[in-house]
């Protein structure tokens, strides 16, 4: 909520204060291009072992001002940049700066930022001659806006900035947005300056990572008043190397930082974010301590429990495991799923559905609300629990942690086989987390009667194998009679954590919700409806058909993205949606048609790619063969395929010794056997990931199965005309 509003007091201050006010940016350029403590060009020399690349950016200054004019309070960013074009490659990816305009964003690779009221951009020629671009002519399409920069060459230099400015009302207490940002980019930058201001009442969470230079006050006075200057410089940061499975925050230097605005101990108190005690003083690092503090107070089980003890009445279960699972499952229904459909029947305008579902329905959004009421529930069972504050791996480990808003919540309940139990949505599952969370360091907040936080200790959270997240799919093919097409029809079955992601690209609401309202024993709005229940219905049918066909798309064209050929007359069914338990699999049914780019005529015989239809493989180029930072994927994987062939009267099969195929060692493996049997060509694949992080010392093990993977997906076989 906090990111829309400060983006719709963007775009009111972008509507209201244009490009065209040329006095205010003239001056602005004057004040950001004439700045005598910038670096000059003239002492900035790309260095010799950067003569190869593509660009360089000689200078990347960020300063960042907070500050308090009357009783408003400003907030100013400047970026100010200069690239010099080393190759055609570079004039041509900086020949348009490109603003997207839902997230309102211009982005350069890694670099991301917000669009802002001022863009200045000049051209500076290798004979010192400028050229300052109007950056009033801005195309337009539907997704994006465009500034042209016109005529560059190789050995200019672009020098370029973004200018925000944002003023907010009267705020007691006002959280701005955090920053993360890494030193390193897709280029390599000579000279790297960052400088952050602020005044009395803005309180300042910073810290410097994996070498980055630590952030210095430069400003003299110590009056509490007095504006606060702090600065740090960094130089020849070589481009980021690793762009496939890697986190650049866990290994590049980088910083974090957040301000908050509080204009007294009222207030300060009141903050929902890591803050220092006193405003000139910045807060570098969490201690255990602080996390205890700050969520001391903030899980108190709550919530009226009637409706899952009615659901609990009269049911037996041979353990606590079983009670905790079934009651959250139930939850998940009565207080979320429940719902969906008067969102989705509101959100489309074709009436105001809540008036159905009684005084102020309790519907929760957020984890905090879940925990406090599951923990009431567990509170009422005498069920001990403990609460776990993780951060996701890409933040690095939990020892790091320094915003707020990298944290994410579990909870951990004590049974004889501990429940996991983590993001409340409509395909939360007990024991199956975040994938980002698992194997990671976290803060276990320690509660005793169920009721009072009383101590923290550093816990692991568990992961899940590669068995465990596990994809498997039969596909049966026959080959039409004239080779025009190959009919397939694919039955494919999600365990785990390619469950979860499947589950939320694949099922839309009318997969599961109808299951849920027999489950229970609950009403469809359609159930609910007493008037004009006829133009209800139809409409909502009718937009229930738009969803349907809009599935339908989606699905084939996540079908045509796993292959390298495209496919048609695309149909599918779900066959079971997997939504309560972790053993449980979501099951899909595909059928759809692959064209002849598959067969190829060889005099009476025919050439069948059978490689490709175990989908695209990763495939590495010549500078991929070296890795010089560490591995860190989504989680450890493994996929089993079984392509079953029948093979055309009249012909033979030849080729399929090199369809077997075994490379494995400790990263992973990729496994291949064919045989005929019966007239079919049974081809079975089994590819895995053993673990979700493998250091860079063994990316030659992963190259070795990762290469057999994309060879196989060249081979072929002849059918051979008897």
């Amino acid at each position: 909520m906090k990111q829309k509003y400060l983006l719709a007091i963007l775009a009111l201050f972008i509507s209201s204060i244009s490009f065209s006010q040329k006095n205010d940016i003239d001056q602005l350029k004057k004040q950001i291009w004439n700045n005598r403590d910038a670096n000059k060009l003239e002492e900035l020399k790309v260095p010799e072992k950067w003569n190869n690349e593509s660009a360089v950016y000689l200078s990347k200054s960020l300063h960042y001002t907070y500050n308090r004019p009357h009783n408003s309070i400003e907030f100013t960013k400047i970026i100010h940049n200069r690239v010099i074009l080393m190759d055609q490659a570079s004039v041509s990816e900086f020949s348009e700066f490109k603003y997207s305009k839902d997230e309102e964003y211009v982005s350069y690779g890694l670099s991301k930022v917000t669009n802002t009221i001022n863009l200045g951009v000049k051209v500076i020629k290798p004979d010192g001659s400028e050229i300052i671009i109007d950056t009033d002519d801005i195309l337009e399409d539907e997704t994006e806006k465009k500034v042209a920069i016109p005529n560059l060459e190789k050995g200019d230099i672009i020098d370029y900035f973004f200018h925000t400015n944002i003023i907010l009302g009267e705020n007691d207490l006002y959280h701005y947005q955090p920053v993360e940002l890494i030193i390193a980019d897709n280029y390599s930058i000579l000279n790297y300056d960052f400088t952050l201001e602020t005044e009395k009442d803005f309180f300042i969470t910073f810290n410097t990572y994996n070498g980055a230079p630590k952030l210095i006050k430069t400003s003299k006075s110590e009056k509490k008043n007095d504006i606060r200057k702090y600065n740090f410089n960094s130089s020849e940061i070589d481009k980021i190397d690793s762009r496939r499975w890697f986190y650049p925050y866990v290994e590049l230097p980088s910083y974090k930082f957040q301000v908050n605005f509080a204009r007294t101990g009222k207030y300060e108190k009141q903050a929902y974010a890591f803050i220092p005690n006193e405003s000139n003083i910045i807060k570098s690092k969490l201690e255990k301590e602080d996390i205890f503090n700050f969520y001391e107070d903030k899980f108190k089980p709550y919530g009226k429990l009637s409706e899952v003890n009615r659901f609990l009445k009269d049911k037996t279960f041979t353990n606590n495991e079983e009670k905790v699972e079934a009651a959250f499952y139930y939850i998940r229904h009565a207080y979320f799923t429940n719902y969906i459909e008067a969102f989705i029947v509101s959100d489309a305008e074709i009436i105001n559905p809540f008036e159905y579902y009684g005084n102020k329905p309790i519907v929760f959004n957020n984890d905090i609300d879940f925990i406090k009421f599951f923990a009431a529930f567990l509170k009422d069972q005498k069920i001990d629990y403990e609460i776990l504050i993780g951060t996701k791996r890409y933040n690095g480990d939990i020892n790091n942690l320094l915003l707020e808003s990298n944290v994410s919540f579990l909870m951990k309940v004590i049974t004889d086989t501990p429940l996991y139990i983590e993001s409340f949505n409509q395909f939360a599952t007990v024991n199956l987390i975040d994938h980002l969370l698992e194997n990671t360091n976290a803060y276990s907040l320690k509660v005793s009667n169920q009721k009072n936080i009383e101590d923290i200790q550093t816990i692991k959270i568990p992961g899940t194998t590669y068995k465990e997240n596990n994809v498997s799919k039969e596909i049966d093919i026959t080959i039409a009679e004239d080779f025009s097409n190959l009919k397939v029809t694919r039955n494919s079955s999600f365990l785990g954590q390619n469950k979860v992601l499947e589950q939320k690209d694949r099922l839309y609401f009318y997969d599961y919700i109808y299951e849920d309202y027999t489950k229970y024993g609950t009403k469809s709005l359609s159930d609910k409806i007493k008037r004009k229940k006829e133009k209800f219905t139809n409409e909502f049918d009718a937009l229930i058909s738009k969803y349907k066909e809009k599935q339908n798309k989606d699905f084939q064209e996540q079908t045509n993205n796993e292959y390298d050929f495209e496919i048609d007359e695309y149909s599918y069914e779900i066959i079971e949606n997997g939504r309560f338990g972790k053993s449980e699999s979501l099951k899909i049914k595909e059928n759809f048609n692959i064209s002849d780019d598959l067969i190829k005529k060889a005099g009476n015989n025919k050439i069948i790619e059978v490689g490709k239809l175990i989908g695209q493989q990763v495939e590495l180029d010549e500078e991929e063969e070296i890795r010089l930072n560490n591995i860190y994927m989504s989680f450890p994987r493994s996929l089993n395929e079984t392509i079953n062939i029948s093979i055309p009267e009249g012909y033979t099969v030849s080729g399929i010794d090199k369809l077997n195929v075994n490379v494995t060692n400790e990263t992973g493996g990729f496994i291949s056997e064919a045989s005929i049997n019966d007239s079919v060509l049974k081809i079975s694949t089994y590819k895995y990931y053993s673990n979700n992080f493998e250091p860079k010392e063994n990316w030659p093990l992963m190259v070795s199965f990762l290469d057999a993977a994309y060879q196989f997906t060249q081979e072929k076989i002849l059918l051979k005309k008897a």
